[in-house]
């Protein structure tokens, strides 16, 4: 059964195209919808910071966090991003232990998703100890990086609920606005998932080849 572990990652993939669409044509639609009280992107994580004893971060637009999109728009989506985001503030103020374990396997996961699957490769063509040892340092370096996308779940789901609350708890949007905050968030929190599967099952993948090889 050659295929076995490439299997689950085809369609770890395949979900993660899909993921990936929904979170666009979820943020397209609403980012088309302006909030009825005109808050932006850049005022409503002022606010929620300055009311939450953050008001000494500054509200930067920065790429991939507020971008040029969501800074100064006062879409849903936008305005949906900025409490997000601050969900996060507010996550490193209180000490939130996933956080702090996944900033803690920032620089091993990078190292490890860009190194591992090289070094491992380089162990499948090679013969003897030394490809041994170099498949397991391969699969070593990219558990950090599998650890750090299954630890990004937690994080980004709670800076994701933090931000309902904190938007529930102001009136900064509608009450029937929250409906399309809430689906951007759901689809935005389906791509880490969809990134947790593919670390998970490329490992599976590595895995059961270096199996097959050793009882080859």
């Amino acid at each position: 059964m050659p295929y076995v572990g490439l299997i689950p990652f085809i369609v770890s993939m395949v979900i993660s195209l899909g993921a990936q669409l929904w979170v666009s044509l979820s943020f397209w639609r609403y980012n088309r919808v302006l909030s009825s009280a005109g808050q932006t992107g850049f005022s409503t994580a002022r606010r929620l910071l300055d009311g939450n004893g953050l008001s000494g971060i500054v509200v930067e637009q920065v790429k991939g966090r507020l971008s040029e999109l969501t800074y100064g728009s006062s879409s849903v989506a936008a305005v949906g991003v900025a409490a997000h985001e601050t969900g996060h503030a507010i996550q490193h103020r209180d000490g939130y232990l996933p956080n702090k374990i996944r900033s803690a396997l920032l620089v091993p996961a990078n190292i490890g998703s860009m190194a591992g699957p090289y070094v491992a490769g380089l162990g499948f063509v090679l013969d003897g100890f030394l490809s041994d040892l170099l498949i397991q340092a391969g699969m070593a370096l990219f558990a950090a990086a599998v650890l750090f996308y299954l630890i990004t779940l937690p994080v980004e789901i709670n800076a994701s609920h933090r931000a309902l609350n904190l938007l529930e708890e102001t009136d900064i949007l509608a009450s029937h606005e929250m409906k399309g905050v809430r689906r951007v968030l759901r689809a935005a929190a389906l791509t880490y998932i969809a990134s947790a599967m593919i670390s998970v099952f490329y490992f599976f993948r590595l895995s059961y080849m270096a199996g097959s090889r050793r009882h080859g």
